[in-house]
């Protein structure tokens, strides 16, 4: 393993990219996209992703200079189709027109079609936020989580994703997919051959698992409430978008590179000082914050709010580097050399 400073891999990232084809508005919101969740340490949807994201675009399923098309047929609410571009560009594309919505109306919504998946979705939620918005992000996903009471999965791990700004530079954020695991997580403990910590999965007749050899759906949180938010994020990302939904997804990972997947994103952003002033709604979030993580903890436990980890992990990160492991940092090395990036790393 070898820690790499954050500021390399935004370099690395941009150059792979730009030799990718990707235009430089694509390009910036990939490498934040992919970079910050690593930064971040969510690892199962960072910088591991670079080599699919580079192939899909030379591959031609995802477009690398987009012409977007965005329509607004009602005051706050509008519809961007994505032309088949990276999640990541769409995803910040969206939540910009949401925010210009959001600052005159009060509110803002976004409806993206013929999108790719857009990874972990807290960049664009966290961009609203510190802007004083709050805000919420939706995207759908091919068929992994297992459904309540069946063999197979229907739905995509679907996630739900929410932040709002509060005194402290970082806002309050979840981003959270309604699985106890994430398929990309899944497949970095089969690429290390190792069990799951749990049994997080199922196998292709609907029976938990810890081997993930066998997995072949991901099982909800909550057993029911976990399939039904699953369910709901495929009514505002495959249905009102007019997106394909279901089982009728391409897969990510085996579905031919040169098949766009046709997805569909849903962002939401409102004014924080719609009932109070800003500072107010921030003084008072803030309030909440440190009441919780002052709340009685269970022994060798600390009460936390979502976003406390990765706050604090970002901080370890920009200080240390972020770890990548040997496998991927040799792929990343064969990808620029087959790209002639002389970034080094």
């Amino acid at each position: 393993m070898k820690y790499i400073p954050y500021e390399t891999l935004i370099d690395f990232h941009r150059e792979i990219l730009a030799k990718a084809g990707l235009d430089s508005e694509t390009n910036e919101a990939v490498t934040t996209g992919l970079c910050e969740t690593s930064l971040r340490g969510v690892d199962s949807h960072g910088i591991r992703l670079l080599p699919h994201y580079t192939r899909s675009a030379l591959s031609g399923r995802k477009n690398p200079k987009p012409n977007y098309s965005y329509t607004q047929k009602f005051p706050a609410f509008g519809a961007l189709d994505a032309d088949n571009t990276f999640g990541h560009a769409a995803g910040f594309k969206a939540i910009g027109y949401a925010m210009r919505m959001a600052k005159e109306f009060g509110i803002g919504a976004v409806a993206v079609s013929n999108s790719s998946h857009p990874g972990a979705m807290a960049s664009f939620v966290l961009k609203a936020a510190r802007d004083g918005y709050v805000a919420f992000a939706f995207t759908n996903a091919d068929a992994l989580l297992r459904s309540h009471g069946g063999q197979r999965a229907y739905f995509g791990t679907n996630p739900t994703c929410f932040a709002a700004p509060r005194i402290e530079e970082e806002p309050f954020c979840l981003d959270m997919a309604p699985t106890i695991f994430s398929w990309n997580k899944l497949l970095t403990y089969r690429e290390k051959g190792e069990k799951l910590p749990g049994e997080y999965a199922a196998d292709e007749h609907g029976i938990p698992t810890s081997d993930p050899d066998l997995a072949r759906s991901i099982l909800p949180i909550g057993t029911y409430k976990g399939y039904g938010l699953a369910a709901m994020g495929e009514v505002l990302c495959g249905v009102l978008t007019g997106m394909l939904f279901g089982r009728s997804i391409p897969a990510m990972f085996t579905t031919p590179m040169d098949q766009p997947r046709h997805l569909g994103q849903f962002y939401l952003v409102m004014r924080a000082d719609i009932c109070q002033p800003l500072t107010v709604f921030e003084e008072r979030l803030q309030q909440m914050t440190d009441e919780v993580r002052q709340e009685p903890n269970l022994d060798g436990e600390r009460v936390l709010l979502a976003n406390d980890p990765q706050i604090e992990e970002a901080q370890r990160r920009k200080e240390e580097g972020i770890p990548v492991v040997d496998n991927l940092l040799e792929e990343l090395r064969t990808l620029a050399s087959d790209l002639s990036v002389d970034v080094t790393l």
